[in-house]
């Protein structure tokens, strides 16, 4: 089983920064863990798919306004992260992906590791125990697609409204939590897929976890 190094993942993001900013704080910190030294503007412009910085300049001057990082005047690599500084190697750990994971239906079990991410434990609020790869579309309004992987906090203590991994006999499914009294309702993010009913004077759910955030192709997106 290979382990591989995971960057940019989605996480709570800190109070002060918008999903956009804390996109590109996230950025900023996977080049200096990949390059050794901050992207310029043009390069930040380029991770983003933009034509030009000068939507880059107005996020940058937002961020440094908000001291989560400071600028150099007329340093064209003149981005410093404020804070804690990234973790390093030896503070990376490596959380075991389950593959195949439907916003239907996975198994959490062993023999469903299908890889283990290295990643940067302080990525997430709370800390993520182990991920999961998305396969469906039945969370899709929430923002959560095929092939995401998402980050999960092993809790059994959620709240309505939040996204879960709960658990139906042998099978799994992420959704919304909705409870009231014994009467457990798990609602998709998509009206093409029907919420699933669960009286729990009569059968068992078990909540597995608590979405925390994910990643979609290097882009963070932070759980809401």
């Amino acid at each position: 089983m290979n382990t591989r190094h995971l960057y940019g993942i989605g996480m709570n993001p800190p109070a002060k920064a918008s999903p956009r900013q804390l996109q590109i704080l996230q950025l900023i910190q996977q080049f200096l863990q990949q390059q050794h030294r901050p992207p310029t503007r043009a390069e930040l412009a380029a991770l983003l798919g933009l034509r030009n910085r000068q939507g880059i300049d107005q996020h940058l001057r937002a961020l440094a306004a908000k001291q989560l990082i400071a600028l150099e005047p007329r340093v064209a690599r003149g981005i410093r992260l404020l804070g804690a500084a990234p973790a390093s190697e030896a503070a990376l750990t490596a959380l075991p992906l389950y593959g195949r994971v439907a916003a239907g239906r996975p198994t959490l079990a062993s023999s469903n590791i299908e890889d283990r991410l290295t990643i940067d434990p302080t990525l997430f609020r709370p800390r993520a125990d182990f991920l999961l790869r998305v396969q469906g579309d039945s969370m899709r309004d929430a923002g959560i697609l095929e092939r995401d992987i998402l980050a999960v906090h092993r809790t059994s203590q959620v709240h309505n409204g939040q996204i879960v991994v709960a658990r139906l006999g042998d099978e799994a499914t992420v959704k919304y939590y909705r409870r009231q009294g014994s009467q457990l309702r798990l609602e998709p993010a998509n009206p093409a897929h029907a919420p699933i009913a669960v009286d729990l004077r009569q059968q068992d759910c078990a909540i597995e976890g608590l979405v925390v955030g994910w990643i979609r192709s290097g882009v963070p997106h932070a759980a809401r």
